[in-house]
């Protein structure tokens, strides 16, 4: 297993590279970073020309790379283009408050998925079935932006009507809150349940699929034959195999949610990784978004990598030999 995880690792030099290659030659040759100060009114061109010279616009595009590999490197991806901040402090932070939501919402959308999906499968056809698929239907169907609206039409209603705050619309918490810790959680709920829902819906139909597949395998049947009870060959046998596909899809869908949950940290105000994408856009900030984009490059890479050591420890039929 310590050699197939160091050959991933280095199978994973190549594809970063190429990504930051993309990320950077993409960014520059359709963009330009000086975009937003051309259209500042006034805006010396000493001004511009000692950004140039800082960003090493007047190289040629590869000469610009290097610089920018060296900065992401070694200083943090260095500083933006306008203002001259440091990069990293606030890309830290934002990833710090993304990986508050996803970690929760995740490990709640995955718990409940496995559950309502091996339900599901061993009553297919029932009641509880048709329910859950039915609800999984509608968190396919909906807009994740209608969700959370409603979900902060709904809090706001009943607090106007009872004066009871449950959770809060927006924002990440309160100064000056008597209970941090409680104020934290009611400013993190809307936001984890809209994550968790959407995911949950996904990840349900995933694992109701798998798990009435491997019911059907011959070695369930033997299982079954041998006198083992139902509960040893659903779980023992049955959902361990059966789970190979969910962790697939979380793998993928963690990666990518890291990256930025745009529209939900939007919604509720949230500044974590989306919301830093939407400023960064707005303000015309191209390096943060390239930091941006290669921090959410690397969060994939290493999720496919955790599944894949995953899968051996689900399967033993999956050998890293």
């Amino acid at each position: 297993m310590g050699t197939f995880i160091a050959r991933r690792m280095l199978y994973s030099i190549p594809v970063l590279v190429a990504a930051s290659m993309l990320v950077f030659f993409g960014m520059s040759l359709v963009t330009d970073p000086l975009s937003q100060l051309r259209l500042i009114p006034n805006m010396s061109q000493e001004t511009l020309q000692n950004i140039i010279d800082r960003k090493h616009l007047d190289d040629p595009i590869i000469i610009q790379y290097g610089f920018w590999v060296r900065d992401m490197i070694f200083d943090g991806f260095g500083n933006s283009a306008i203002g001259d901040n440091p990069i990293w402090p606030d890309l830290k932070r934002a990833i710090g408050n993304t990986l508050q939501l996803v970690l929760i919402s995740e490990a709640i959308a995955v718990v409940l998925a496995v559950i309502l999906g091996v339900l599901s499968a061993k009553k297919q056809y029932s009641f509880f079935d048709y329910t859950t698929t039915t609800i999984s239907f509608f968190g396919f169907s909906v807009p994740i932006f209608w969700f959370a609206l409603i979900l902060q039409a709904l809090v706001t209603t009943f607090f106007l009507k009872t004066g009871i705050r449950l959770f809060y619309t927006f924002g990440q918490s309160n100064l000056g809150a008597a209970n941090p810790f409680l104020d934290r959680i009611q400013h993190m709920a809307l936001p984890i349940i809209t994550l968790a829902y959407v995911n949950v819906a996904t990840y349900s139909r995933y694992q109701r699929a798998s798990m009435l597949e491997v019911l059907h395998s011959d070695y369930i049947r033997t299982a079954r034959a041998k006198g083992l009870s139902e509960r040893t060959v659903t779980m023992k046998h049955g959902l361990r195999n059966a789970l190979i596909p969910i962790v697939t899809v979380a793998a993928l869908n963690f990666g990518g949610v890291l990256g930025g949950a745009v529209i939900t940290e939007t919604i509720f105000a949230w500044p974590g990784m989306g919301k830093f994408f939407i400023d960064s856009l707005i303000r015309g900030e191209i390096y943060t978004l390239m930091a941006w984009l290669m921090v959410t490059a690397i969060a994939v890479i290493a999720m496919n990598l955790i599944a894949d050591i995953i899968y051996g420890w689900l399967d033993p039929r999956i050998r890293y030999d």
